[in-house]
């Protein structure tokens, strides 16, 4: 990675990846973050206290605040969203503000800046549907049945998506966007159902399952969506793309991958089923040519090894903590 002497402007830093693409970035550069922390994953790290990171409590409908924090930046990225399945259905209405007024904040701003080198925008897979088997970037995107709720944040990441590549090809910002597709790793926080089973596999909690597990995700490790974006930040061939980052080969359904995960730290966890609450994806599974032709991606972790690592890391976090604080 030779990107050096930069000042990178990170909304949502502060969680998970955007914790693990701080790791990556920091010793060469100035990164601020700004977060509401609602969230916090860098709470903990190495990274906090670094001389090289500024933080800034704030939110991306502040456009003011904003328009200040963001001076002097070279480069964007834009994680800040509301999500996570259960806080989009409680909250449509935030869900739907924050990521298409914050978003439109967010993207205005760097345009004015006049300089910005990358605008690297996070959308997500969900805006595929219910159905992805290896959907390319140019395949349809679904808008899902109004009044749904599960469907304001596909919608509202994809109104994103059009409105950054729209300032690209109206004014010139060098934007890039991302679909991840189940991103997981040591240091999640949030509702990932990785960290959840894993956690609750550990203090040997019973997990719950939404319908009868045959979901099928396909997993990427954290590690692998950090090369992604920094390939992003290097080659210029990627300005104006949107891009699939995922690991089709991590691929099972719910039900296998908690299976897998009990025994993988001999947990005496049970599987308990619950009836669904609201309209699930039933497949999830990238085609990531794209970005092996244009960025030469190529994801490294498989689905054992990035699960062993995980595990591993929260066990060790749990014990520290129970050392720190026995019952």
């Amino acid at each position: 990675m030779s990107l050096k002497n930069k000042k990178i402007f990170i909304t949502g830093g502060a969680g998970f990846i955007g914790t693990a693409l701080i790791g990556r970035l920091i010793e060469n550069n100035k990164i601020c973050v700004y977060d509401t922390f609602r969230r916090n994953a860098l709470k903990g790290t190495p990274y906090i206290n670094h001389a090289n990171i500024s933080l800034m409590q704030g939110d991306v409908l502040d456009e003011k605040k904003l328009k200040s924090a963001i001076r002097g930046s070279d480069i964007v990225m834009h994680l800040a969203a509301i999500a996570g399945i259960d806080t989009v259905i409680k909250s449509p209405t935030s869900t739907m503000e924050v990521n298409m007024i914050g978003t439109r904040n967010v993207v205005k701003a760097s345009a004015e800046l006049g300089k910005v080198e990358r605008f690297i925008d996070f959308s997500t897979s969900e805006v595929y549907g219910s159905y992805a088997y290896k959907m390319e970037e140019a395949s349809s995107t679904e808008m899902g049945a109004v009044g749904e709720a599960r469907w304001t944040y596909a919608i509202s990441k994809l109104a994103g998506e059009h409105l950054a590549h729209s300032y690209y090809k109206e004014f010139g910002l060098p934007a890039i966007s991302l679909r991840p597709f189940n991103i997981y790793g040591p240091g999640q926080v949030g509702e990932g159902a990785i960290h959840v089973f894993v956690t609750r596999a550990l203090e040997n909690q019973e997990i719950y399952i939404i319908g009868d597990g045959d979901q099928i995700r396909s997993w990427c490790y954290i590690d692998d969506i950090v090369e992604a974006v920094l390939r992003c930040l290097e080659k210029k061939e990627a300005v104006g793309e949107v891009f699939n980052i995922g690991n089709p080969r991590g691929t099972l359904t719910i039900l296998s991958l908690a299976q897998k995960i009990i025994e993988l730290v001999a947990s005496k966890s049970e599987i308990v089923f619950k009836p669904k609450s609201y309209v699930d994806v039933a497949l999830r599974m990238p085609d990531i040519e794209k970005a092996r032709r244009i960025l030469g991606y190529k994801p490294k972790i498989g689905l054992d090894e990035g699960l062993k690592r995980t595990t591993d890391w929260y066990k060790t976090k749990m014990q520290s903590e129970l050392r720190e604080h026995p019952v």
